[in-house]
């Protein structure tokens, strides 16, 4: 029984499971063209390039996809990192979304992260 309890701890730390890449902050501004510039801090174990966080994305309340920021490389060295998405219209009957980072290996986290607009 110990030996399958080590296995399946070492198996969902190997897996980052445990650290899913984590929104420390985000903030949107509306710009004079009514468009948001989301910015966003991540912080993952990114380990290189077979496991990394590589996105996130602005989610409406009801689930519809605004707008995404895909990360094109590991981070291994700069945690926590910060990247912008600019000029994203979000409807006007729209006033929070909800921002979920993802991993290249674990996928979108399940808990988002909620930014007010208005």
């Amino acid at each position: 029984m110990r030996t399958i309890i080590a296995l399946l701890i070492l198996l969902y730390s190997v897996t980052g499971i445990a650290s899913g890449p984590k929104i420390l902050k985000a903030k949107a501004e509306l710009t004079p063209a009514q468009k948001y510039n989301f910015t966003v801090t991540i912080k993952h174990a990114d380990t290189g390039w077979d496991h990394y966080a590589n996105a996130w994305r602005v989610y409406s309340q009801e689930g519809e996809l605004i707008g995404e920021r895909v990360l094109y490389h590991p981070h291994v060295k700069e945690q926590p990192f910060t990247r912008t998405l600019l000029g994203i219209h979000v409807p006007s009957d729209v006033s929070e979304v909800i921002i979920k980072a993802n991993c290249s290996t674990t996928g979108e986290n399940k808990k988002g992260y909620n930014v007010k607009l208005r």
